[in-house]
């Protein structure tokens, strides 16, 4: 058997961001620290920060007051914010910086009167936060899918859209061009919402998919952008499956399969692929085939109160 790995893959710029500010927190105030949901949707990384003394909630009320509080990386409301600084919590905000621009692409659509419609899933806490941005007498509607696109009505003929960030480039694209059908004004942002590492990793998926009879996706179940890796393969018919780690690797997925695919969700650390590989090493892998499709070099920076510490 050989493995063809997907390049880029795993970790992006802001779920590095994300963590290194979890852990220069914790140096600097000791534990416990608070973060407001997962701050990347990985168990892996959830647990490895919960042994060094973090705490995940997801309500604020759960903090105690002064105490130390980090926004995840999906972003959280304006209604969150306040409340952080009601209870006089040190804060710091991890927030992925695409995610904010989204929020401030949002922001400044709404003062123009715009109504806005939000393609996302509904659930998502990106969505929850990108929703708690707005005004209570501004119109954004969520859609999901064509069929929510079918049911939308809006009085107001300014309209834009906004985008969750860990989308899939390909429906998202399906989805937009049936709103820009029906209403044939609607604004899209100055620039892409789908984030750079998110299209990368798709674009990884692809190609990999090429060669592959096999894909697995190192990712958790509640994130994203792994789900939407796993549905590339799919859809092209190729047998694939999202894993937390090589443990959950079962035997009969590898029969008569020769070549098998791996890429990791943006919040998946690079640890989780290589112990997939040495798993498969041992079940018959003796060729490791490496697929470059894009170079990756962003790097976003930490909060200025926590630069230098």
């Amino acid at each position: 058997m050989e493995i063809i790995l997907a390049n880029p893959r795993g970790f992006c710029a802001g779920v590095e961001r994300a963590i290194e500010i979890v852990e220069r927190s914790l140096k600097i105030h000791g534990a416990p620290v608070y973060v407001r949901h997962e701050v990347v949707h990985n168990k892996f990384v959830v647990n490895n920060l919960k042994s060094k003394g973090v705490i995940f909630v997801e309500e604020i009320q759960q903090v105690p007051k002064g105490g130390v509080v980090i926004f995840s990386a999906h972003g959280v409301s304006k209604a969150v914010h306040k409340q952080a600084k009601d209870i006089g919590a040190i804060i710091y905000d991890a927030t992925c910086p695409l995610v904010t621009k989204v929020h401030k692409e949002i922001v400044r659509k709404q003062k123009q009167d715009y109504s806005i419609v939000l393609i996302g899933h509904k659930e998502h806490p990106e969505i929850e936060g990108t929703m708690g941005q707005t005004s209570p007498d501004k119109v954004i509607k969520i859609v999901e899918n064509l069929e929510d696109v079918k049911n939308l009505e809006l009085d107001n003929e300014n309209i834009s859209y906004s985008t969750q960030t860990t989308l899939s480039v390909k429906d998202t694209k399906v989805i937009i061009e049936a709103l820009k059908k029906k209403f044939p004004k609607i604004q899209s942002p100055k620039k892409e919402d789908i984030c750079y590492a998110t299209q990368n990793r798709q674009n990884a998926v692809e190609e990999t998919i090429k060669e592959a009879d096999l894909m697995l996706v190192i990712g958790s179940n509640n994130s994203s952008n792994s789900n939407r890796l796993r549905e590339i393969a799919d859809k092209k018919n190729i047998p694939a499956y999202l894993i937390d780690d090589f443990n959950q690797i079962k035997s009969s997925w590898l029969k008569n399969v020769n070549k098998i695919g791996i890429t990791a969700g943006a919040s998946a650390p690079e640890t989780l692929v290589k112990d997939v590989i040495n798993y498969l090493k041992g079940k018959g892998v003796n060729k490791i085939k490496e697929i470059k499709s894009t170079e990756e070099n962003v790097h976003f920076p930490l909060p200025k109160e926590l630069q230098n510490k």
